[in-house]
């Protein structure tokens, strides 16, 4: 599929400001004093480590998202891209559950529904571009280890 470099430009302009809203979630709703009292699980990064490999992820997948959306056929769109539009909205949610909420057991079900949604977004991805599909590699494991995070602060706070 061919597309125009100013229409390429373009669809990367509108994954770049889709997840650009999706990461200001985390940007509305800072950790704070909540969470420096929580005990936290070992290994647990220090706290200047997150929006360095938050804005790293998020771009990544916006590259993603527009390498996928120019390999993919217009028929085949919507299938290979609606759960790549799904885990936005469940990464979004967890920031607004955990840091808003302070709901962290109902934040790790969100964790373990956006797991399943990166794996089944590779899975389409991989269909219309390795690339696409190898970019979301990293935020795969980083999810996994955030829902050992969550998971550990849960069972530590109570």
């Amino acid at each position: 599929m061919t597309v125009a470099p100013r229409h390429s430009m373009a669809i990367l302009f509108g994954w770049l400001l889709l997840v650009a809203l999706v990461a200001m979630t985390g940007v509305l709703t800072p950790p704070g004093a909540w969470y420096a009292a929580l005990d936290k699980p070992p290994l647990t990064p220090p706290d200047w480590l997150f929006p360095l490999a938050w804005t790293t992820l998020y771009l990544m997948m916006a590259v993603a998202a527009w390498r996928a959306t120019l390999r993919v056929p217009a028929a085949e769109r919507f299938t290979v891209l609606w759960p790549f539009v799904a885990q936005l909205a469940a990464n979004g949610l967890w920031s607004i559950l955990f840091f808003g909420l302070h709901w962290i057991f109902v934040a790790l079900a969100d964790l373990l529904l956006l797991w399943g949604l990166i794996l089944l977004t590779i899975s389409r991805f991989a269909r219309v571009s390795s690339l696409a599909a190898w970019l979301l590699v990293p935020y795969l494991a980083w999810v996994g280890f955030a829902g050992y995070l969550n998971a550990g602060i849960g069972w530590l706070n109570g």
